[in-house]
């Protein structure tokens, strides 16, 4: 689905906890996540620093989203 919307022009971050699967269906934008669980949280850390987690993954995925890019990238955190 991912190359689908790109191919349409619009830019796609795929954010995902197993990168490897993401390369293998040629996602462009690759924004690595937490864990299977809970890909954009953590619920064993204090509310605060959960809220910082969350924002600092949702920042990098804007990030890549306004990135050109040629190739498959990995965005890492």
């Amino acid at each position: 689905m991912v190359k689908e919307i790109e191919r349409a022009g619009i830019p796609v971050v795929h954010v995902c906890t197993v990168v490897p699967i993401s390369l293998t269906v040629g996602a462009n934008r690759i924004v690595p996540a937490v864990a299977i669980p809970y890909p954009l949280g953590n619920p064993a850390l204090e509310k605060a620093d959960e809220k910082k987690l969350r924002r600092r993954l949702v920042e990098k995925a804007l990030k890549a989203l306004q990135t050109e890019v040629d190739q498959q990238t990995v965005f890492e955190h």
